[in-house]
Protein backbone atom coordinates (compact mmCIF):
# COMPACT_ATOMS: atom_id res chain seq x y z
CA UNK A 1 0.00 0.00 0.00
CA UNK A 2 1.15 3.56 -0.60
CA UNK A 3 1.46 5.97 1.90
CA UNK A 4 -1.55 8.24 2.45
CA UNK A 5 0.82 11.44 1.23
CA UNK A 6 -2.30 13.81 1.87
CA UNK A 7 -2.46 13.23 4.90
CA UNK A 8 0.81 14.18 5.44
CA UNK A 9 0.75 17.19 3.52
CA UNK A 10 -2.35 18.39 5.55
CA UNK A 11 -0.30 17.68 8.83
CA UNK A 12 2.42 19.78 8.33
CA UNK A 13 -0.02 22.75 6.77
CA UNK A 14 -2.53 22.31 9.38
CA UNK A 15 -1.10 20.74 12.19
CA UNK A 16 -0.10 24.88 14.32
CA UNK A 17 -3.99 25.29 15.65
CA UNK A 18 -3.86 29.51 15.44
CA UNK A 19 -6.01 31.77 17.51
CA UNK A 20 -7.10 34.18 14.90
CA UNK A 21 -9.71 36.62 15.39
CA UNK A 22 -10.86 37.37 11.83
CA UNK A 23 -13.09 34.68 10.36
CA UNK A 24 -12.86 33.37 6.83
CA UNK A 25 -16.67 31.86 5.64
CA UNK A 26 -15.43 30.47 2.41
CA UNK A 27 -12.15 28.73 2.87
CA UNK A 28 -11.40 26.51 -0.10
CA UNK A 29 -9.21 23.68 -0.43
CA UNK A 30 -6.84 23.13 -3.17
CA UNK A 31 -4.01 20.42 -3.91
CA UNK A 32 -0.98 21.14 -5.50
CA UNK A 33 1.21 18.51 -7.65
CA UNK A 34 3.15 16.47 -4.95
CA UNK A 35 6.76 15.90 -5.74
CA UNK A 36 8.06 12.60 -6.21
CA UNK A 37 11.13 12.83 -3.06
CA UNK A 38 7.73 13.51 -1.14
CA UNK A 39 6.68 9.58 -1.69
CA UNK A 40 7.36 7.95 1.36
CA UNK A 41 8.42 4.38 0.81
CA UNK A 42 9.87 2.28 3.12
CA UNK A 43 10.59 -0.36 1.42
CA UNK A 44 8.20 -3.64 -0.64
CA UNK A 45 8.04 -5.69 1.83
CA UNK A 46 5.75 -3.49 4.16
CA UNK A 47 2.73 -1.61 4.26
CA UNK A 48 2.76 2.13 4.95
CA UNK A 49 -0.83 4.18 6.23
CA UNK A 50 -1.54 7.71 7.95
CA UNK A 51 1.83 9.69 7.98
CA UNK A 52 1.28 12.71 10.78
CA UNK A 53 4.22 14.78 10.90
CA UNK A 54 5.74 17.49 13.65
CA UNK A 55 8.69 19.73 13.58
CA UNK A 56 11.31 19.10 16.48
CA UNK A 57 13.06 21.54 18.48
CA UNK A 58 16.30 19.75 16.64
CA UNK A 59 14.98 21.82 13.41
CA UNK A 60 13.80 17.75 11.77
CA UNK A 61 10.86 17.29 10.55
CA UNK A 62 9.17 14.00 12.64
CA UNK A 63 6.63 12.01 10.84
CA UNK A 64 4.64 9.15 12.32
CA UNK A 65 3.66 6.57 10.60
CA UNK A 66 2.17 2.93 10.88
CA UNK A 67 3.33 0.06 9.18
CA UNK A 68 2.96 -3.88 8.67
CA UNK A 69 3.90 -6.66 6.73
CA UNK A 70 3.23 -6.84 3.50
CA UNK A 71 3.00 -10.58 2.54
CA UNK A 72 0.35 -11.70 5.30
CA UNK A 73 -2.12 -9.39 3.58
CA UNK A 74 -5.02 -6.57 5.21
CA UNK A 75 -4.11 -7.30 8.60
CA UNK A 76 -3.33 -4.10 10.00
CA UNK A 77 -5.93 -4.36 12.79
CA UNK A 78 -3.22 -7.10 13.86
CA UNK A 79 0.12 -6.83 13.09
CA UNK A 80 0.26 -2.88 12.43
CA UNK A 81 3.62 -1.18 14.34
CA UNK A 82 3.93 3.15 14.59
CA UNK A 83 6.93 3.79 12.77
CA UNK A 84 9.01 6.94 13.12
CA UNK A 85 10.98 8.83 10.10
CA UNK A 86 12.73 12.22 9.48
CA UNK A 87 13.35 14.81 6.76
CA UNK A 88 15.48 18.12 6.78
CA UNK A 89 12.17 19.23 5.15
CA UNK A 90 8.54 18.89 5.75
CA UNK A 91 8.25 17.77 2.18
CA UNK A 92 10.61 15.06 2.26
CA UNK A 93 12.83 12.76 1.55
CA UNK A 94 11.98 10.63 4.61
CA UNK A 95 13.93 8.39 6.27
CA UNK A 96 13.22 5.47 8.63
CA UNK A 97 14.42 6.17 11.86
CA UNK A 98 12.78 3.26 14.47
CA UNK A 99 9.95 1.65 15.82
CA UNK A 100 8.15 4.21 18.32
CA UNK A 101 5.20 2.15 19.34
CA UNK A 102 6.05 -1.42 19.00
CA UNK A 103 3.88 -4.76 19.88
CA UNK A 104 4.33 -5.06 23.92
CA UNK A 105 2.09 -7.95 24.52
CA UNK A 106 -1.69 -9.17 24.59
CA UNK A 107 -1.95 -8.61 28.38
CA UNK A 108 -1.90 -4.74 27.69
CA UNK A 109 -4.86 -3.17 26.26
CA UNK A 110 -2.36 -1.76 23.25
CA UNK A 111 -0.11 -4.66 23.22
CA UNK A 112 -0.70 -6.39 19.71
CA UNK A 113 -1.19 -3.58 17.37
CA UNK A 114 -1.10 0.23 16.99
CA UNK A 115 -1.75 2.52 14.14
CA UNK A 116 -3.28 5.74 12.55
CA UNK A 117 -1.07 8.20 14.89
CA UNK A 118 -1.90 12.05 14.84
CA UNK A 119 1.12 13.36 17.10
CA UNK A 120 1.32 17.35 18.49
CA UNK A 121 3.42 19.47 19.98
CA UNK A 122 1.04 21.02 23.03
CA UNK A 123 2.99 22.83 26.17
CA UNK A 124 6.54 22.12 25.61
CA UNK A 125 5.67 18.39 24.81
CA UNK A 126 4.74 15.92 22.32
CA UNK A 127 1.80 13.74 22.31
CA UNK A 128 0.93 11.00 20.03
CA UNK A 129 -2.46 10.01 19.62
CA UNK A 130 -3.01 6.86 18.29
CA UNK A 131 -5.32 3.36 17.71
CA UNK A 132 -4.38 0.43 20.16
CA UNK A 133 -5.85 -3.03 20.24
CA UNK A 134 -5.11 -6.88 21.69
CA UNK A 135 -6.22 -10.13 20.70
CA UNK A 136 -4.65 -14.02 19.14
CA UNK A 137 -3.15 -12.23 16.43
CA UNK A 138 -4.64 -15.13 14.01
CA UNK A 139 -3.90 -14.35 10.44
CA UNK A 140 -7.09 -14.52 8.34
CA UNK A 141 -6.53 -12.46 4.65
CA UNK A 142 -4.37 -13.25 2.12
CA UNK A 143 -2.50 -10.84 0.00
CA UNK A 144 -5.09 -9.79 -2.66
CA UNK A 145 -8.49 -11.19 -0.46
CA UNK A 146 -8.82 -8.54 2.33
CA UNK A 147 -10.40 -10.45 5.64
CA UNK A 148 -10.58 -8.42 9.30
CA UNK A 149 -9.65 -10.33 12.51
CA UNK A 150 -12.70 -8.79 14.64
CA UNK A 151 -11.32 -10.07 17.51
CA UNK A 152 -8.25 -7.09 17.16
CA UNK A 153 -10.89 -5.05 15.37
CA UNK A 154 -13.82 -4.69 18.44
CA UNK A 155 -10.74 -4.61 21.19
CA UNK A 156 -10.01 -0.69 19.25
CA UNK A 157 -9.44 2.22 21.79
CA UNK A 158 -7.58 5.35 21.76
CA UNK A 159 -4.15 6.04 23.20
CA UNK A 160 -2.19 8.69 23.94
CA UNK A 161 1.48 8.70 24.40
CA UNK A 162 4.04 11.35 25.82
CA UNK A 163 7.92 12.17 25.12
CA UNK A 164 9.76 14.96 25.64
CA UNK A 165 11.19 15.15 22.14
CA UNK A 166 9.30 13.43 18.46
CA UNK A 167 12.73 11.23 18.66
CA UNK A 168 10.93 9.36 21.85
CA UNK A 169 11.00 7.64 24.34
CA UNK A 170 6.99 7.41 24.18
CA UNK A 171 5.71 6.90 27.80
CA UNK A 172 2.36 4.79 27.03
CA UNK A 173 -0.53 4.40 29.43
CA UNK A 174 -2.20 0.97 31.42
CA UNK A 175 -5.25 2.47 30.33
CA UNK A 176 -6.76 4.03 27.02
CA UNK A 177 -7.07 8.21 26.57
CA UNK A 178 -10.67 7.23 25.58
CA UNK A 179 -12.61 4.21 26.20
CA UNK A 180 -15.99 3.06 25.14
CA UNK A 181 -18.97 4.22 27.06
CA UNK A 182 -19.53 1.21 29.62
CA UNK A 183 -22.77 0.21 30.83
CA UNK A 184 -24.78 1.37 27.86
CA UNK A 185 -25.17 -0.58 25.18
CA UNK A 186 -27.13 1.62 23.28
CA UNK A 187 -24.34 4.14 23.21
CA UNK A 188 -22.35 4.95 19.92
CA UNK A 189 -19.12 4.00 21.19
CA UNK A 190 -20.82 1.03 22.67
CA UNK A 191 -18.21 -1.43 20.68
CA UNK A 192 -15.29 0.24 19.77
CA UNK A 193 -13.21 3.63 19.53
CA UNK A 194 -10.62 4.43 17.03
CA UNK A 195 -8.88 6.71 14.47
CA UNK A 196 -8.43 10.20 16.96
CA UNK A 197 -8.15 13.34 15.27
CA UNK A 198 -6.90 15.72 17.63
CA UNK A 199 -6.43 19.90 18.05
CA UNK A 200 -5.65 22.46 20.67
CA UNK A 201 -8.33 24.83 20.96
CA UNK A 202 -8.39 28.44 20.91
CA UNK A 203 -8.75 28.51 24.68
CA UNK A 204 -6.04 25.74 25.12
CA UNK A 205 -8.70 23.03 25.81
CA UNK A 206 -7.70 19.43 23.14
CA UNK A 207 -10.48 19.04 20.82
CA UNK A 208 -10.91 15.30 19.66
CA UNK A 209 -13.10 13.78 16.78
CA UNK A 210 -12.69 10.25 16.83
CA UNK A 211 -14.63 6.91 14.88
CA UNK A 212 -16.91 5.16 17.05
CA UNK A 213 -18.49 2.01 16.32
CA UNK A 214 -21.98 0.82 18.27
CA UNK A 215 -23.77 -2.35 18.94
CA UNK A 216 -27.03 -1.23 16.80
CA UNK A 217 -26.14 -3.97 14.11
CA UNK A 218 -25.49 -7.83 14.11
CA UNK A 219 -22.19 -8.53 16.20
CA UNK A 220 -18.96 -9.07 15.24
CA UNK A 221 -19.21 -5.85 12.87
CA UNK A 222 -21.94 -4.25 14.86
CA UNK A 223 -22.46 -0.33 13.68
CA UNK A 224 -23.39 2.11 12.10
CA UNK A 225 -19.87 3.81 12.06
CA UNK A 226 -20.20 7.54 12.73
CA UNK A 227 -17.76 10.23 14.11
CA UNK A 228 -18.07 11.60 17.75
CA UNK A 229 -16.26 15.09 19.60
CA UNK A 230 -15.10 15.07 23.00
CA UNK A 231 -12.96 17.75 24.76
CA UNK A 232 -10.21 17.77 27.81
CA UNK A 233 -8.19 20.47 29.75
CA UNK A 234 -5.66 18.00 29.41
CA UNK A 235 -3.79 16.39 26.30
CA UNK A 236 -4.17 13.39 28.60
CA UNK A 237 -7.59 13.61 29.50
CA UNK A 238 -9.97 13.04 30.79
CA UNK A 239 -12.33 13.70 27.72
CA UNK A 240 -16.19 14.76 28.37
CA UNK A 241 -18.04 13.10 25.28
CA UNK A 242 -20.77 14.79 23.12
CA UNK A 243 -24.02 12.99 22.55
CA UNK A 244 -24.22 13.63 18.60
CA UNK A 245 -22.64 12.52 15.86
CA UNK A 246 -20.64 14.44 13.17
CA UNK A 247 -20.13 13.85 9.56
CA UNK A 248 -23.17 12.03 8.53
CA UNK A 249 -25.46 11.35 6.17
CA UNK A 250 -29.19 10.44 6.21
CA UNK A 251 -29.71 6.52 5.83
CA UNK A 252 -26.17 5.49 5.80
CA UNK A 253 -24.41 3.17 8.35
CA UNK A 254 -20.45 4.12 7.06
CA UNK A 255 -20.67 7.36 5.88
CA UNK A 256 -16.90 8.85 6.47
CA UNK A 257 -13.69 8.09 7.96
CA UNK A 258 -10.11 9.43 8.84
CA UNK A 259 -10.74 13.19 9.93
CA UNK A 260 -8.22 15.53 10.10
CA UNK A 261 -9.31 18.53 12.18
CA UNK A 262 -7.34 21.54 12.58
CA UNK A 263 -7.80 25.46 13.74
CA UNK A 264 -7.50 28.50 11.27
CA UNK A 265 -9.13 31.73 10.48
CA UNK A 266 -11.51 31.66 13.69
CA UNK A 267 -12.88 28.67 12.72
CA UNK A 268 -12.66 24.63 13.34
CA UNK A 269 -11.91 22.87 10.05
CA UNK A 270 -11.57 18.95 9.08
CA UNK A 271 -10.64 17.01 5.67
CA UNK A 272 -12.44 13.76 6.10
CA UNK A 273 -13.07 11.10 3.46
CA UNK A 274 -16.05 10.30 2.36
CA UNK A 275 -17.48 7.49 1.40
CA UNK A 276 -20.24 6.71 -0.79
CA UNK A 277 -22.20 3.49 -1.17
CA UNK A 278 -22.60 3.37 -5.14
CA UNK A 279 -24.59 0.23 -6.94
CA UNK A 280 -22.83 -1.75 -4.16
CA UNK A 281 -19.56 -0.31 -4.69
CA UNK A 282 -17.37 2.08 -2.18
CA UNK A 283 -16.83 5.27 -4.06
CA UNK A 284 -13.96 7.80 -1.67
CA UNK A 285 -13.35 11.37 -1.99
CA UNK A 286 -12.13 14.12 0.61
CA UNK A 287 -14.49 16.28 1.54
CA UNK A 288 -14.48 19.92 4.34
CA UNK A 289 -16.64 20.48 7.33
CA UNK A 290 -16.32 23.68 9.33
CA UNK A 291 -17.32 24.44 13.12
CA UNK A 292 -16.97 27.66 15.26
CA UNK A 293 -17.29 25.58 18.28
CA UNK A 294 -15.39 22.06 17.52
CA UNK A 295 -18.56 20.11 18.48
CA UNK A 296 -20.99 21.46 15.62
CA UNK A 297 -20.16 20.79 12.36
CA UNK A 298 -21.69 21.83 8.80
CA UNK A 299 -20.47 21.24 5.55
CA UNK A 300 -18.32 24.01 3.95
CA UNK A 301 -19.70 26.23 1.46
CA UNK A 302 -16.31 24.57 -0.96
CA UNK A 303 -17.25 21.28 0.80
CA UNK A 304 -15.82 18.93 -2.19
CA UNK A 305 -12.09 19.01 -1.93
CA UNK A 306 -10.72 16.18 -4.21
CA UNK A 307 -11.08 12.76 -5.42
CA UNK A 308 -8.41 10.37 -4.54
CA UNK A 309 -6.24 11.48 -7.65
CA UNK A 310 -2.50 13.41 -6.62
CA UNK A 311 -0.66 14.41 -9.51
Amino acid sequence: MRAFLFLAFVCLVFSACHQEEKIIENYKIEFGKVAKHSAFDGGDSLSHWGGSVVKGDDGLYHMLYSRWPKNIGWEWVNYSEIAHAVSDSPFGPYKFVDVALPERGHEFWDGSATHNPTVHKFNGKYYLYYMGNFGDKKIVSVPGKAKINWMHRNNQRIGVAVADTPNGPWKRFDKPVLDVTHGDSTAHDALMTSNPSVCQMADGKILMVYKAVGKKFPLPQGGPVVHMVAIADSPTGPFKKYPDPVFTFEGERFPAEDPYIWYQDGKYRAIVKRIEHIEHKRIFSLVHYDSVDGINWQKAKYFNVSNRTLT
